[in-house]
C-alpha cells in the first residue's frame, strides 16, 4: 500500500513531530511504501526510517499565493499515475485544504489530522481556517481530531471525524516507589504565560505555599519576558523564594521522576502531552478542565484532579488535598501510568492500520 504524508514543512513543531513518529512506526511494516511530501525545504531534528522517501517540491514563486502555489505544485506531481498514493494523510488546517482539493481531483483518498481544537485558528487566516473546516473537511474521507471535545462541531457540518491521539514518545516507569521532592511541577513557554495560565498559577499557589513551607512550585520553560513578568508577580504574592524558573530542560521526564505533583493551570489546550508525560514519570496530576484535552486523559479521581475550569480557589483546595493525602498521590501515581497504554505509539500504530484498511476495503 502506497501512502503519502503531506506537511508544510519538516521543521520544529509538534504535528512535524508526531508525523515523524508515526512514518517511522509505520516503515517497519513492509506493507507499506511511503513517502513524505512537502512544499517548503525547512528541515528540523526528525530523523527518519530510510525506508521512507523524500519528496520536496518546490512550488512556482511566480503565483504570490501560498495555497495556489502549493495546490498546483501537487497537482503537477500527481498528475503523472506512477505518483499516485492509494492513501493521502495530511496534517494541519491549510496544508489539509490544498491537499483534500487535489486528492479529489485525482480521486485519491485522504485523511486529514487537525492539531488544534475547533475554536483555534492561525493569526490571520481566519477566514480560510473557518472555511476549511466547514466547507472543505466534509470531502475528505475521514479528519482526525486529537479530542472528542470537537467531534460535535464537525459532524455538524457533515464530516466523518474519528478522535485519533497524538503518540506518546516516552516510557512509562515500571517500579515507583521512590521518594519523591516535596515539589509541584508546571512546564511550558513562559513568555505564552496568558494561555499556560502561569499568571494565575502563582496568584491561586501563593497561600498553599506559604501554608507548606516544604513544599516548592518549579515552573520550567524558557522565555525572557514571560520569566520578568512571573517573577514581579511572584515578589508581589511573597512567594519569590518559593517558585524555581529552570528555563528550559532538554530531559524534563528527570525532573518528573523526582517530582511530586504536576499542574496545568492553561487557559486552553489542543491534547496536552505535557500532562501524558507527567503521568508516564508517576506524578500525582492535577489540571484545570480547561478546554480541550484534559478530561479525554483525566479520569478525576482515579488517575489525576480534574478542577472546574479556571476556578482557582477549587484548584487551591486540590493541591491542599494531594499535599496532605500521601495515599491519594500515591493510588493517583499509579493509575496515570496505567492509563498510558492508549497513547503508546504501537496503539496508535495499529488505529492507523485499521483506518488505511477500511479505507482500501470501500476503494475496491
Amino acid at each position: 500500500m502506497k501512502l503519502d504524508f503531506v506537511i508544510s514543512s519538516l521543521g520544529g513543531g509538534g504535528a512535524e513531530r508526531v508525523l515523524a513518529l508515526m512514518v517511522n512506526s509505520l516503515a517497519k511494516d513492509k506493507k507499506y511504501q511511503i513517502r513524505v511530501i512537502t512544499f517548503f525545504d525547512r528541515e528540523g531534528e526528525y530523523q527518519l526510517n530510510p525506508r521512507v522517501k523524500r519528496v520536496k517540491l518546490k512550488p512556482s514563486s511566480v503565483i504570490p499565493s501560498h495555497t495556489l502555489r502549493s495546490i498546483i505544485g501537487l497537482s503537477r506531481y500527481y498528475k503523472t499515475k506512477s505518483n499516485r498514493p492509494d492513501i493521502i494523510i495530511s496534517f494541519v488546517t491549510l496544508t489539509n485544504l490544498i491537499t483534500i482539493v487535489v486528492a479529489k481531483m485525482f480521486k485519491i483518498k485522504i485523511i486529514a489530522q487537525e492539531h488544534n481544537s475547533y475554536l483555534r485558528f492561525m493569526e490571520g487566516r481566519e477566514r480560510i481556517t473557518n472555511f476549511t473546516k466547514k466547507h472543505i473537511y466534509k470531502r475528505a474521507d475521514v479528519l482526525t481530531v486529537l479530542t472528542s471535545f470537537d467531534i460535535e462541531f464537525y459532524k455538524n457540518y457533515g464530516v466523518n471525524v474519528k478522535v485519533l491521539p497524538n503518540p506518546c514518545s516516552f516510557h512509562a516507569i515500571s517500579v515507583n516507589n521512590h521518594e519523591r521532592e516535596k515539589t509541584i511541577l508546571a512546564a511550558g513557554n513562559l513568555n505564552r504565560y496568558h494561555h499556560k495560565g502561569f499568571d494565575n498559577l502563582i496568584k491561586l499557589i501563593a497561600p498553599v505555599l506559604l501554608a507548606y513551607p516544604n513544599w516548592r512550585l518549579k515552573i520550567a520553560g524558557s522565555g525572557n519576558e514571560g520569566l520578568q513578568y512571573l517573577k514581579i508577580l511572584a515578589q508581589e504574592n511573597k512567594i519569590l523564594d518559593r517558585v524555581i524558573f529552570t528555563g528550559f530542560i532538554d530531559n524534563i521526564a528527570e525532573v518528573m521522576y523526582k517530582s511530586s505533583i504536576f499542574i496545568l493551570a492553561s487557559r486552553y489546550e489542543g491534547l496536552p502531552m505535557v500532562l501524558l508525560e507527567a503521568m508516564s514519570q508517576g506524578m500525582a496530576c492535577i489540571s484545570f478542565d480547561c478546554k480541550t484535552g484534559p478530561s479525554d486523559i483525566i479520569d478525576n479521581d482515579i488517575n489525576g484532579l480534574l478542577i472546574e475550569d479556571q476556578n482557582m480557589l477549587e484548584m487551591r483546595k486540590g493541591l491542599d488535598k494531594l499535599i496532605n493525602d500521601n495515599e491519594l498521590r500515591k493510588k493517583l501515581s499509579d493509575n496515570g501510568i496505567k492509563s498510558l497504554n492508549k497513547y503508546q505509539i504501537s496503539a496508535i500504530t495499529e488505529r492507523y492500520d485499521a483506518m488505511f484498511t477500511e479505507l482500501n476495503r470501500h476503494h475496491e
